[in-house]
């Protein structure tokens, strides 16, 4: 796996993957200027809930488990000093669907956490990873 990095202007960056799939980063965007796209940090962050959120689906519809939606929100602390890593990372998971078992998708949620996010569990080793999720039963 290879991404290249390309300075734009200021703290602007445009990171491309080997497939050519791009993404504008910006650290802090110049005074009174739009920021461009989301900073290093909130990109790892990404990686962990489409990393995550891919297993628990995945893993859910392998259990036969009706998921019509799976929504990630990733919310993290970081240190006060450099280097301002993150020290908590909570991943919480709202799985839509149709008579979805609780113990289904409490299992998907435990097996990405323990065994197949790599995401998640890279950063669990300089942080503390908590995870939670909520069924939403659909019509």
């Amino acid at each position: 796996m290879q991404v290249t990095s390309k300075w734009i202007d200021g703290m602007c960056f445009i990171g491309t993957t080997e497939h050519g799939h791009s993404v504008v980063m910006e650290g802090a965007a110049a005074e009174g200027s739009v920021k461009r796209g989301p900073s290093p940090m909130e990109m790892l962050l990404l990686g962990v809930a489409g990393c995550s959120s891919i297993d628990v689906v995945m893993i859910a519809e392998k259990q036969r488990q009706n998921v019509a939606d799976c929504q990630a929100t990733v919310t993290a602390k970081r240190a006060d000093e450099a280097p301002r890593v993150f020290t908590e990372i909570h991943i919480h998971f709202k799985v839509f669907g149709r008579n979805l078992k609780e113990s289904a998708i409490a299992k998907a949620v435990e097996m990405s956490a323990e065994k197949y996010c790599s995401a998640s569990i890279m950063l669990g080793k300089a942080a503390k990873v908590t995870h939670s999720f909520e069924l939403i039963e659909e019509v």
